[in-house]
């Protein structure tokens, strides 16, 4: 494990007027200057390769940082750091140590917000002044600035009465022993207070984004086409990213991805990267001539997942019908132990192919809900060779082997390592690139037509 560099400090969160922000990052700049009076503080580079605007959801890092657990810019994205204050947050009042926003834990949070506003001792604490990054973990903003010296724009919605929008801003530089002789830096800007309130001044938000550069929206909730500020914002923004991972109703939340690509909006989805695995090893199982040639006697799927969001396993049934031409015919569903959708496709040639869905109940979920299990390809055609088996465990397979795997010529173990799985390695890769997807969005035409069908019938 690489340990995260040492994080310089040049402005601690500090609150402002909406119209001082550009004037206080300015102001930073101009007070660092190019080295210190004696010449050992090393250059600063300030951000010049894009913007990120991060809508958080719900206000869990903005109250942890108010009540004192957690110290730094509030940029919306929740880390390991924040794990941590989650952690002593749930020790202090004797909740189950998760890490993890609970809804036991906000309720702690809102509760002692609630009484520290009426007591008078929240809104008048000083910013700490300085920044501890975790030295084992850091934060995905800090794996974006490491590489990016970029701004970080964080709207932060809370609960509450609408007392208007709270600004702050801060600076901070990843030290890195390699180039020691230039901080590569990050600049925050958070955007506190009700959904009404930051709707109303969405209108000075697309005014803080750095003209001329790539400008990235990391929308943290189910994108909603009719929300007026997500309307306003991806309308500016070279690229929406979203991680269909998170979506609450998977089914429903996957089809409003595809009413924004519809719409035109240049979409991104971090969970389509952590299938790029899976893809490739299904490529790669069909790369002789032989094989290929039997893509085509392929008329059972059956992909295996984690239960509790389905998006992994229907973007990636999505992807393959796009590759191989297939259309959905039909789509029904059955709940129990196995969260089970059946969809029906029918081939160019006319042939029936049925693919099977499964949710799977598991011990032990890893970060990623809904990751993928296994996956069987097969034929009903007894002298086809186009029988593959991939999977991340030697459970997995043997589960899709005892399930009428006897075609199973191609069998691939595939075990994804988890930082690539992590948001903010996905993340750092995805501000990268920017524009449409054309892969991802014939995968989700296909993922949507599906769906559609289920909700017909």
């Amino acid at each position: 494990m690489t340990q995260a560099p040492t994080i310089f400090s040049l402005q601690a969160p500090k609150d402002i007027s909406l119209t001082e922000i550009e004037a206080e990052l300015n102001q930073i700049w101009q007070s660092y200057g190019i080295a210190g009076d004696d010449g050992a503080l090393p250059a600063a580079t300030r951000a010049t390769t894009f913007t990120l605007v991060v809508y958080e959801p719900e206000e869990t890092q903005y109250l942890l940082a108010t009540l004192g657990f957690y110290s730094g810019p509030i940029d919306g994205i929740l880390g390991p750091q924040t794990e941590a204050a989650l952690r002593e947050l749930q020790r202090k009042f004797q909740l189950p140590e998760t890490g993890t926003t609970t809804p036991e834990t906000l309720a702690v949070l809102r509760e002692q917000f609630a009484k520290g506003q009426r007591h008078g001792v929240i809104g008048d604490s000083s910013a700490p002044v300085s920044y501890s990054a975790d030295a084992a973990s850091p934060r995905i903003a800090d794996e974006i600035a490491i590489r990016n010296p970029c701004r970080i724009i964080a709207l932060c919605p809370i609960a509450g009465e609408d007392e208007g929008v709270k600004a702050q801003v801060s600076a901070y530089c990843p030290i890195q022993k390699q180039s020691s002789s230039t901080l590569i830096c990050c600049e925050y800007i958070t955007l506190s207070g009700t959904p009404s309130a930051l709707e109303r001044i969405g209108g000075m938000i697309p005014a803080l984004l750095i003209g001329g550069l790539p400008k990235f929206l990391w929308w943290k909730a189910t994108p909603d086409p009719n929300n007026p500020l997500f309307k306003r914002l991806a309308a500016v923004c070279n690229n929406v990213i979203v991680d269909s991972c998170n979506f609450n109703e998977p089914e429903h939340d996957l089809l409003s991805l595809q009413e924004l690509v519809e719409n035109g909006v240049p979409l991104a989805d971090l969970n389509w990267r952590r299938l790029a695995a899976w893809q490739e090893l299904t490529a790669q199982a069909y790369d002789s001539p032989n094989r290929c040639a039997a893509l085509k006697e392929i008329d059972r799927v059956n992909i295996d997942y984690e239960k509790g969001n389905s998006s992994q396993a229907l973007l990636f049934l999505g992807w393959l019908a796009s590759r191989l031409q297939w259309q959905p015919v039909a789509y029904e569903k059955e709940s129990g132990d196995y969260d089970i959708a059946k969809i029906r496709f029918v081939t160019q040639d006319q042939k029936q192919v049925e693919a099977e869905v499964a949710g799977v109940p598991v011990a032990d979920a890893g970060e990623v809900a809904g990751d993928l299990i296994a996956l069987r390809l097969s034929s009903t055609n007894p002298k086809a060779d186009c029988g593959t088996v991939i999977c991340t465990e030697t459970g997995g397979c043997m589960r899709m082997e005892t399930h009428g795997g006897a075609q199973s010529a191609g069998l691939f173990q595939q075990v994804s390592s988890l930082s690539e799985q992590k948001a903010e390695a996905l993340l750092s890769q995805q501000v990268q690139r920017w524009g449409h997807e054309t892969l991802f969005e014939d995968s989700l035409v296909l993922t949507a037509q599906s769906l559609k069908l289920g909700v017909k019938s």
